[in-house]
């Protein structure tokens, strides 16, 4: 699954590790690993660490805190897929007197629930988890924050509530389930519930000493499909792949696009921040670019995983620090490094197999009122929409086959364009969601809505 480090240039190689030498040692990490995938595969690997003569390598495992959430994403949608829910099924119907009924599998998702960050105390990440038997546990007498649905609030007890959900449909533990139908099919033979040598240990970093205290490990119980997974670079550099290509024995490409749109109505600080949560990951917009991916945290590790779809490059980047350096940013900068420094190489512009002439005649230049818009036909067989000037709305188009079209994106999402002809034959204007486009500005005889002034344009005087 790798190809060698030669793959990048000398010079993106010493830029990447001079990263994560300053990452771990102004964050005074006492270990941190990384790796970066282009082109699905993973071409580079770092570490440093405060043990001389030792470095931990891609097959050395990390707890990656709530990365597992976007694992647990993974089993939800997968049942989605199969036909066995809906999102928009609230929790109640499949878990019966959880307390938590009315919100849906979407809302939980999303974190827009509605439910508390945390279980009831004690802080459940340095606890046992055989203190919260039960899912009411988890949720506690008051499950609620906020209501359902109005606003994005990170929830962990969510997270449990879709496991259980996992387990209650596939009739086994959440943890077999994800081994036997996430980790073995793609590969990923270094991850698991519990730690599997060679690993790292947890840490605490005095604040104002250089000194260490180690973390315990505890087993999160109900709590682990929010974050109990321990993994590796290795592990990780093949799941951000999966993540933008698909896999058909696992989800396809289409579901994951879907997990990777923004579902949750961000807050204002989010908003300023470019933070938006999808479905199990999180969306980040940095510098001009689109992240995708999950942090992650538990006493004693920091995890955080990046993906620029756009750019085809994904990092990972490990530490076993409880705080410390912030691997999103560590992670946002190896990805924005080798995007820079070696961007990708498009695919070679190829025409169409086909022209159908009733499409052909749609594409041009046409007017909804005074504003201009080019239509083009593009080689994947869509439709695109966008304005003259640069500015305004803009959408692809998916064909419906009946002579119809199915905006992707945007104001027009789910919108339907349909071409207006007239008795011979030819394309009168195009209807787009009720709106007219005429291949002229306010068309003389076309059916504008609101009719065209009969003496038409004009000047002042």
């Amino acid at each position: 699954m790798t190809t060698p480090q030669e793959e990048l240039l000398p010079g993106t190689r010493r830029a990447l590790l001079h990263r994560i030498a300053v990452a771990q040692a102004e964050g005074r990490a006492p270990s941190l690993v990384a790796a970066v995938v282009r082109d699905g595969r993973a071409v580079w690997h770092g570490a440093r660490t405060s043990v001389d003569g030792h470095g931990p390598d891609g097959n050395v495992q990390y707890r990656i805190g709530s990365i597992t959430k976007t694992f647990t994403a993974v089993l939800v949608l997968r049942l989605r897929d199969e036909g066995a829910l809906d999102l928009g099924d609230p929790i109640e119907k499949h878990l019966p007197g959880t307390g938590a009924g009315e919100a849906t599998i979407a809302q939980l998702l999303a974190h827009t629930a509605g439910l508390a960050a945390e279980s009831p105390e004690p802080w459940w990440e340095r606890t046992p988890g055989s203190l919260r038997p039960e899912l009411a546990d988890v949720l506690g007498e008051q499950p609620f924050r906020h209501p359902v649905g109005r606003r994005f609030h990170y929830s962990n007890p969510g997270y449990t509530l879709l496991g259980a959900l996992v387990e209650q449909f596939r009739g086994a533990s959440w943890e077999d389930v994800l081994r036997r139908e996430v980790l073995e099919p793609l590969g990923l033979d270094r991850t698991s519930a519990r730690p599997r040598a060679p690993h790292a240990g947890g840490w605490a970093v005095h604040p104002w000493a250089d000194a260490l205290l180690p973390e315990p490990v505890q087993d999160l119980g109900r709590m682990a499909p929010a974050g109990q997974l321990w993994s590796t670079t290795t592990d990780l550099a093949r799941f951000a792949a999966f993540l933008v290509k698909g896999d058909d024995r696992v989800l396809s490409a289409a579901s994951l696009a879907e997990m990777r749109t923004p579902a949750a109505p961000p807050g204002a600080a989010d908003v300023a921040a470019g933070y938006a949560y999808c479905l199990g990951l999180e969306i980040r917009h940095q510098e001009g670019r689109t992240l995708i991916g999950h942090t992650g945290s538990l006493p004693g590790f920091l995890a955080n995983l990046t993906i620029s779809v756009a750019d085809d490059v994904a990092a990972v980047v490990l530490a076993n620090c409880t705080s410390g350096p912030l691997l999103s940013a560590v992670g946002a900068d190896l990805v924005r490094i080798v995007a820079e420094a070696e961007p990708r190489i498009p695919e070679p512009w190829r025409p169409l197999r086909e022209v159908d002439p009733s499409v052909l005649e749609l594409v041009g230049q046409w007017y909804w009122g005074t504003s201009g818009f080019g239509l083009r036909l593009t080689a994947d067989g869509l439709a695109s929409l966008e304005p003259l000037s640069g500015t305004g709305r803009r959408s692809r188009f998916r064909p419906n086959g009946d002579g119809t079209w199915t905006g992707l994106e945007g104001y027009y999402a789910g919108e339907l364009l349909r071409p207006v002809r007239r008795p011979d034959g030819s394309v009168s204007h195009l209807d787009l969601g009720s709106f007219v486009f005429t291949r002229q500005p306010y068309e003389e005889g076309a059916p504008v809505p609101g009719g065209v002034d009969p003496e038409g344009w004009r000047g002042i005087g």
